[in-house]
């Protein structure tokens, strides 16, 4: 509408008459300020001393304290020092960010080591493979202390207080050939423990080892003790008591002194008839044949290397019998009770071709 657009004009010089004047007094406010900060320059002018004192302190009544961190004179006049103003130390130094550590490998305590907790023992198998296997509590310990088996001349002696208290022996087959017995009882030989037969591993047939009665009856004239011993393969017990009678039947008139000793062994690089037994069934068999040789009146053994010994035979049910531990090294290693161990397998004796197996016993069956 046309009174919104009212016209004031007339207003103009009273406006502009204010603005010079708040101007001009703005200006006389800032001349006096600068005339009161300036410091006189010639001290001389009456009365300009004091005035300017007064003006310093006024100024320094108003100014704030100003630092002086380079010099050990007291800020403005004030009991402050320039180390009071240190406020670096309020805020904590900075230090170097821990690293995480590597955690240590963990690593078997030596009570878990069963190389060493004095609980376990090493088993090889014929494949290659180790584990090591716990020491059974219930079945009883060998005592020999192993620091007095000495060998001398190839031939393992085992000595208490000074005295040798072994028997050194050899066992052979018709593998061994003809063997002059008079050379190997010079030879430091006290035993000789000869096989009497065996089963075929294939077939089954019971075999005479062609050079048992030769071997035994010369053995027998060199004035050497005598055992003997039957390689089984029997898968039953009625067989096993069938090998054991075969062993009475060719025994004889001869003179045995050393037990006769039942051995049933794994085949190597073929397959055996008995590959099919059980660990229960393996001890039935072999606890038929010791029980048909011990009712004839005859010591009985078994024969078996660690990994049959522990794995392959239940020995809590045959622990009324001796065991002939075969396992070459120069100190043997099976836990458990042994009175006869095979030693070595590459001895060498005079009066036998080649190589022949080396035994020790820490029996003497001869006045057992």
């Amino acid at each position: 509408m046309p009174e919104d657009f009212e016209d004031r004009s007339s207003l103009a010089p009273t406006v502009v008459m204010s603005i010079l004047a708040v101007t001009a007094f703005v200006a006389l406010i800032l001349v006096a300020m600068l005339f009161l900060n300036q410091k006189p320059k010639n001290s001389a002018v009456p009365g300009g001393s004091q005035q300017a004192n007064s003006v310093q302190a006024a100024q320094e009544a108003a100014s704030p304290v100003i630092l002086y961190p380079d010099t050990d004179e007291l800020v403005g006049g004030s009991e402050l020092h320039p180390d009071d103003f240190d406020f670096w130390d309020m805020y904590p130094e900075e230090t170097e960010t821990p690293q995480p550590t590597e955690e240590p490998e963990e690593t078997t305590a030596p009570e878990d080591d069963p190389s060493t907790d004095g609980k376990h023992t090493l088993v090889q198998y014929a494949d290659g493979k180790e584990e090591w296997v716990l020491i059974s509590p219930y079945l009883p310990k060998h005592d020999y202390d192993f620091t007095k088996l000495v060998c001398q001349s190839d031939l393992m002696k085992y000595y208490e207080n000074g005295k040798q208290v072994s028997y050194t022996g050899v066992d052979i087959s018709k593998f061994q050939d003809y063997v002059d017995f008079v050379k190997v009882k010079k030879a430091g030989i006290d035993f000789v423990m000869i096989r009497l037969g065996a089963r075929g591993y294939g077939t089954g047939q019971l075999i005479l080892d062609e050079y048992f009665q030769d071997n035994i009856k010369r053995a027998t004239d060199a004035g050497l003790q005598v055992g003997v011993y039957f390689y089984s393969q029997a898968i039953s017990e009625a067989e096993a008591i069938e090998e054991a009678n075969m062993v009475l039947e060719n025994l004889g008139e001869y003179t045995v002194s050393y037990p006769v000793a039942y051995d049933m062994e794994r085949v190597e690089n073929d397959t055996a008839r008995t590959d099919i037994l059980t660990r229960d069934e393996k001890t039935a068999i072999a606890k038929a044949f010791m029980d048909t040789i011990a009712a004839a009146g005859y010591k009985t053994m078994l024969y078996g290397n660690k990994e049959w010994l522990i794995k392959e035979i239940d020995m809590s049910k045959l622990t009324a019998y001796d065991v002939w531990l075969s396992q070459a090294a120069d100190i043997p290693d099976y836990p458990y009770r042994f009175s006869m161990w095979q030693y070595s397998f590459e001895g060498f004796v005079d009066g036998i071709t080649g190589y022949v197996d080396m035994n020790i016993s820490f029996v003497n069956y001869a006045e057992k």
